[in-house]
């Protein structure tokens, strides 16, 4: 008896990536930089009724950006250790394109006066 043959057929058919795209949630920056402002943030909270959104898109939590069937569910979900640890991600200042340039080095190096440094210099060595 010889080999069995590879799969060889059906290939990209990966049901992970299909519920992960699905169910994609906003970027905390983005959150950050457009949902968290006061007059956006207010148009979030008091949305028309949407009857393609859970709960007719009146329950929205704009931390996390998602939708609740119900008020209680809201409250509920503002007690979970889900919604409080994207309250602690959400006070970390966002990632920027000038700090990504600086980590690939692209950026300007932010460089002290040479009389600071020199001050330094001369502190260290009377020490």
């Amino acid at each position: 008896m010889g080999r069995l043959r590879g799969k060889r057929t059906h290939h990209g058919h990966d049901p992970h990536k299909h519920w992960k795209t699905k169910r994609r949630e906003k970027d905390i920056d983005q959150i950050q930089l457009v949902d968290l402002d006061p007059k956006h943030r207010a148009k979030l909270e008091a949305q028309p009724l949407n009857v393609d959104l859970p709960g007719l898109g009146q329950h929205y939590c704009v931390e996390c950006a998602r939708y609740f069937e119900t008020d209680v569910a809201l409250k509920g979900h503002w007690k979970t250790k889900v919604h409080k640890k994207r309250l602690k991600e959400l006070k970390e200042p966002a990632y920027t394109i000038e700090e990504a340039e600086r980590a690939g080095g692209l950026g300007r190096e932010e460089r002290r006066s040479k009389i600071v440094s020199m001050g330094e210099e001369g502190a260290a060595e009377k020490l």
